[in-house]
């Protein structure tokens, strides 16, 4: 995993793009198509991975860590996904009884939201982070909501 990492996402940030350092929260689908080549959305977890809007501190809520790996453990693979998440410098967000409230808020306003999108979206709003998902109807809601 760390290799694919590597090889699909630059080294470095360049220039002045160092001195931002943004926030980006991060929806299990885009993690779980990113580390699985075979994956339907493989490609476009790789490329909205890969924009320079994504360089920067890497956020994942406990349940978006939890979401991705349940197949890696099935399979015996998760110390590639945490190998993963160490390369990428994420750092994973508990679940704390504000974020719990604030996932729950967003769940009300829209309610074909399931929860642990609400969640991932809760990750980013708190932690003025921006959404990184393949999640059309969840990218609209964040947009809406930030």
């Amino acid at each position: 995993m760390r290799e694919a990492f590597q090889r699909d996402l630059p080294a470095r940030v360049p220039g002045r793009a160092q001195r931002r350092v943004a926030r980006v929260a991060l929806d299990a689908d885009v993690v779980i198509a990113f580390l699985d080549p075979d994956d339907a959305q493989h490609s476009a977890a790789v490329e909205r991975l890969g924009r320079q809007e994504c360089w920067g501190q890497l956020l994942i809520a406990a349940t978006v860590y939890a979401e991705v790996i349940i197949r890696p453990l099935q399979q015996g693979t998760v110390e590639k996904v945490d190998e993963f998440l160490a390369a990428a410098g994420a750092k994973v967000i508990e679940i704390d009884r504000s974020l719990a409230r604030t996932a729950a808020e967003l769940r009300a306003r829209h309610r074909r939201l399931r929860l642990p999108d609400a969640v991932a979206l809760a990750t980013a709003l708190q932690r003025n982070a921006r959404l990184v998902t393949l999640d059309n109807d969840l990218q609209r809601i964040a947009a809406d909501e930030q």
